[in-house]
């Protein structure tokens, strides 16, 4: 039987770099992972340390030159995993190709906007798709089955908060005709700022009800936020529950994942995986 001809669009060494940088089933995916893991959680250190003046003070110039290194080796990363897909584009406007870009940009940014680069704390973000590592060693892996589960209930999500944006408009401006600015509701706006704020169980209690109407409503508005609160949950719990065990394979041709854990094949592009 003949060899098949090696892809001369997508050499063999982009295609290990993919097993590498988006496989976590391979001893090296894994490792690479644990190493990523490891260089976020330390670069993020590294930015909180900074922020502290004491600290910045004494090893300040340590710090900036840590900071370095690790923009360094994220940069690197990044142009290796777009060089590592057939389809860049689809990697680098993904959601995880933004963040990884996100975690390098404010440290170039620094040059010309000073104190941006204590926005690198978004790097710890990265952490939703090293996370995926837990998976092997025997644990759920929660990130991955969260991020669906919020994908396919949002448009439920979107309607509750639709009708609960609605719920504090009027509970707010009724406040308002009930209490007045003499009571603290100066103005439509800030009423419904109050109402957020009860219906959410919060009760900052800077603006509190003086009449007897307008403490009915505040229970009224505070009881009905104890429901509210379990709507959101029954809806992502659900789409949890319906959520099937995934493997960690990514497409090498569209980079989605999700695929069955005995898929040969994508089933977004037909790509052999």
């Amino acid at each position: 039987m003949a060899k098949e001809k090696p892809n001369k669009e997508f050499p063999e060494w982009r295609k290990k770099l993919h097993e590498v940088l988006f496989e976590a089933d391979t001893k090296t995916g894994k490792a690479f992972d644990i190493a990523l893991f490891i260089f976020i959680i330390l670069s993020v250190i590294v930015v909180l340390l900074d922020s502290v003046p004491s600290i910045n003070q004494q090893s300040g110039k340590f710090l900036y030159y840590a900071e370095c290194f690790f923009t360094i080796i994220f940069t690197i990363e990044y142009i290796l995993r777009i060089l590592s897909t057939k389809q860049p584009s689809k990697y680098i406007f993904s959601f995880y190709g933004i963040i990884d870009l996100l975690a390098i940009l404010p440290t170039y940014l620094s040059i010309v906007l000073t104190g941006s680069h204590f926005l690198l704390v978004i790097r710890i973000l990265r952490l939703l798709r090293v996370f995926r590592v837990l998976k092997l060693v025997r644990f759920v892996s929660a990130s991955k089955t969260l991020t669906i589960a919020l994908k396919r209930s949002r448009h439920k999500i979107i309607i509750f908060l639709e009708v609960v944006i609605t719920l504090v408009i009027i509970m707010g401006s009724v406040m308002y005709l009930i209490e007045g600015p003499e009571n603290g509701f100066t103005s439509i706006p800030r009423s419904i700022y109050w109402a957020i704020v009860t219906l959410t169980t919060v009760g900052y209690g800077d603006i509190t009800p003086q009449t007897v109407p307008g403490q009915m409503l505040a229970s009224i508005i505070m009881i009905t936020g104890y429901a509210i609160i379990a709507v959101p949950t029954g809806i992502i719990t659900s789409e949890i529950s319906k959520v099937s065990n995934t493997n960690t394979q990514v497409c090498g041709n569209c980079n989605a994942d999700n695929h069955d854990d005995d898929a040969k094949y994508c089933k977004y592009c037909g790509e052999k995986l």
